[in-house]
C-alpha cells in the first residue's frame, strides 16, 4: 500500500512538474512491465537476438507513454503504456534486422504466390501449387517454410511484422483518435481474413494462440509431427499476411 500511495505522489510531482527525477522514478516503478513485454515478444527468438536489446528499445516506449499519459482519459497507466512498449520493441526488433535478408526474401515470394493463386484459383491454393509456382519441388517448399519458421513463431503481432524490411527506431507511436480508429479497424482486418483461412491453418493457429499449446502439443492432436505443426503454422501466417498486404494493411 505504501508503495501504491510513493507512486502516486510522484505521479502528482511529474504532472504539476514535469521535472526528469520524477519521470525517472515512474520509468523504474513500471520497468518490469517492460521486461514482461519485451519477453513476450521475444519468445521464441533465436538466440541471436539479445534480450537486453528488446528491452532497452521497450524503455523509449515506456519513456513515450509517460510523456504522454492523461489520467482524465480514465485509463489505467499499464493499460495505455503496453501498446506503446510493444510498438517500440518491434521497432528495436526491425532495427536489429534480425531475420537474414534471404529469409525475408522467402517469406515475400511466398507471399506473393499466395496473392497471385489465389486471385487465379478463387481459392487457397495447396502446397503443390505454391511450390509449382515457385519453381521448387515438394521438399524445397518444405524446405523454405521451415527457414522462414523462425521469424513466424511467437506472439500472432511479432509474426505478422516479422521479416518486414528494417527501419529506424522512432519511439512515436500515434494516439491520436485517428489513429486508435485505424487500430481498430486492423484488428477486425485481421480477425475477419483468419475466419477465411483453410480449416487447418485456422485450426493450427487457434490452438497454438487461443488454447496456449506448444506446437509440439498440436502435432499429437493432429497426429504429425511438430515440424510440420510448425510449417502448417508458418503457411497460415504468410497466408494472413498476403491477404491482410492485399487489403492495403502492411
Amino acid at each position: 500500500m505504501r508503495r501504491d500511495l510513493d507512486i502516486d505522489q510522484v505521479w502528482q510531482q511529474w504532472f504539476q512538474r514535469r521535472d526528469p527525477v520524477s519521470r525517472d522514478r515512474i520509468i523504474v516503478h513500471y520497468s518490469p512491465l517492460v521486461k514482461f513485454v519485451a519477453g513476450r515478444v521475444g519468445a521464441g527468438l533465436p538466440n541471436s537476438v539479445d534480450p537486453g536489446d528488446l528491452v532497452s528499445a521497450g524503455v523509449f516506449g515506456l519513456i513515450d507513454a509517460v510523456e504522454r499519459f492523461d489520467p482524465e482519459r480514465g485509463v489505467k497507466f499499464e493499460t495505455f503504456a503496453v501498446p506503446r512498449i510493444r510498438g517500440a520493441v518491434f521497432d528495436g526488433l526491425r532495427s536489429l534486422d534480425w531475420v537474414p535478408r534471404s529469409v525475408r526474401s522467402r517469406a515475400r515470394e511466398v507471399e506473393t504466390a499466395f496473392t497471385e493463386l489465389e486471385g487465379r484459383f478463387g481459392r487457397a491454393p495447396t502446397d503443390e501449387e505454391l511450390a509449382a509456382h515457385l519453381r521448387l519441388s515438394a521438399t524445397e517448399f518444405q524446405k523454405w517454410l521451415s527457414s522462414i519458421a523462425s521469424t513466424t513463431v511467437g506472439p500472432l503481432d511479432r509474426a505478422l511484422v516479422a521479416g518486414s524490411e528494417p527501419r529506424a527506431l522512432t519511439g512515436d507511436v500515434p494516439d491520436s483518435p485517428a489513429a486508435m480508429v485505424e487500430e481498430g479497424e486492423v484488428r477486425r482486418l485481421v480477425k475477419a481474413e483468419l475466419r477465411r483461412l483453410p480449416d487447418r491453418e485456422k485450426l493450427v493457429l487457434s490452438l497454438y494462440y487461443d488454447e496456449g499449446l506448444t506446437l509440439a502439443e498440436i502435432g499429437s492432436v493432429l497426429g504429425v509431427t511438430e515440424s510440420r505443426v510448425s510449417q502448417i503454422h508458418t503457411k497460415a501466417v504468410l497466408h494472413l499476411r498476403a491477404r491482410l498486404s492485399a487489403t492495403g494493411v502492411t
